[in-house]
């Protein structure tokens, strides 16, 4: 690399630190982090240059901060990413007033709106025959109730655009919902609407099961749309806050050939490139991977792959900064263990949470003894855990922070609700 490499990060939660991480472990950098306010999980970082910008949901705002971050960074090689899924699309819908300055990573405007969107990614799965959830799309601002007579309750109710759904605020807004009753749907869709949101909203079938049976699985496709490198992994616990609920807490990357072979028929159809992160649910009715929705970047979990000894964003500095063939071998290194395909076959254990904490929901012995095992010998990483922040302000803030998680599992998604779910999941 002929001129110095400054990434810039947009977003302030562990998927922003998780990518300032995995760029500083690998070139020595120090990224820019671009967020709203100023967040504990990147305040006080030895390893990032934390900028505060209180206008990040204004397109104009945002791209004139990165232009003045450009400036202050005239001899570098400058890449930003995003965070979280409306993050990416403000980027990618300001590519033509960033480009000159920046590399941006991400596909095009049309084909990102396309597979973001929940109904279109549904509609994607069909036409492949593709597992995906029975699924009724509810026009929001058209008011009304939803058809619900092809689902059978309780169902998984989401926004089908989430980086639209960012916008709006109301009480009791979640992530996710998992709806018991079709009067609880049709409450719950006035007060959406009530709040103002344009979208549709997504009415699934409920998968049973609890968190374990969730799946993660993260793609790379070249310039010209062919898949060279996956990371598959076993969700062991997901977070329940209601900001946070459904990302994953805990993982153990596994190998799925069935899985990537649907998802990379699926990213080569529709001719994607760059990064794409899928969430997946096991179902115990008939065996099958169902596929939920595709997000366009790395996930905010997505250190679980650079904890297995591949390092994520070489793919974005060698294809898109360098101009290299992203040949996994090449991008990596000799010693990641890689399938001919490119599938990666470390087994580690990534988790956000205190080791005793993540094992006592792991309700199967088989799995919970693995995450043991990996921890003990040394194969367990939490990637706000990092040897190069020596500041003791973010020590004792991410000494509370563990502390806390206990209170805020023991209020939002108790042990006995998690049993319930897996029994329900297993009857």
């Amino acid at each position: 690399m002929s001129r110095r490499l400054q990434p810039v990060v947009l977003g302030g939660d562990i998927g922003a630190y998780s990518l300032a991480r995995s760029f500083h472990e690998a070139y020595g950098v120090r990224p820019v982090v671009v967020s709203g306010m100023s967040t504990g999980l990147v305040r006080h970082s030895r390893i990032l240059q934390h900028v505060v910008e209180p206008g990040i949901d204004d397109p104009d705002v945002v791209v004139a901060r990165l232009r003045a971050i450009a400036d202050e960074h005239a001899d570098a090689d400058l890449i930003a990413v995003g965070s979280a899924d409306w993050l990416v699309r403000l980027l990618v819908e300001q590519r033509a007033r960033l480009e000159d300055r920046y590399t941006i990573p991400y596909v095009d405007e049309k084909l990102l709106h396309r597979l973001t969107d929940k109904e279109g990614f549904g509609d994607l799965c069909a036409e492949l025959g593709i597992a995906h959830p029975t699924t009724v799309v509810h026009d929001v601002a058209a008011g009304g109730e939803p058809d619900t007579s092809e689902l059978t309750f309780p169902v998984i109710a989401k926004a089908a655009s989430t980086a639209a759904y960012h916008d709006v605020e109301f009480a009791g807004k979640k992530k996710v919902f998992l709806v018991d009753t079709r009067e609880e749907l049709v409450d719950l869709l006035r007060r959406v609407h009530d709040a103002g949101y344009q979208g549709s909203f997504v009415v699934q079938d409920y998968i049973p099961g609890d968190d374990s049976g969730m799946r993660i699985l993260t793609c790379y496709s070249d310039a010209t749309g062919k898949v060279r490198f996956s990371a598959y992994g076993h969700v062991l616990l997901e977070e329940h806050t209601p900001g946070a609920l459904g990302n994953p807490a805990g993982i153990i990357t596994q190998v799925n050939h069935e899985v990537v072979e649907q998802a990379t028929r699926m990213l080569e159809h529709v001719g994607w490139t760059g990064f794409a992160n899928f969430d997946l649910k096991y179902d115990p009715r008939d065996g099958r991977y169902v596929f939920f929705e595709l997000n366009p970047r790395l996930g905010r979990s997505n250190f679980y792959i650079t904890a297995a000894g591949a390092n994520a964003v070489k793919f974005y500095v060698h294809e898109h900064v360098q101009g290299l063939d992203p040949d996994p071998r090449a991008v990596l290194g000799a010693d990641v263990p890689l399938t001919a395909s490119g599938e990666l076959e470390a087994e580690h254990l990534y988790t956000v949470l205190p080791g005793a904490l993540l094992r006592r929901y792991v309700l199967d012995d088989e799995v919970r003894s693995t995450a043991r095992r990996l921890a003990r010998r040394g194969r367990s990483t939490n990637p706000l855990w990092y040897r190069a922040e020596t500041d003791p302000r973010r020590l004792a803030y991410l000494a509370i922070a563990q502390l806390n998680q206990w209170r805020k599992y023991a209020q939002h998604y108790p042990v006995a609700e998690a049993r319930r779910l897996a029994w329900r999941g297993s009857a």
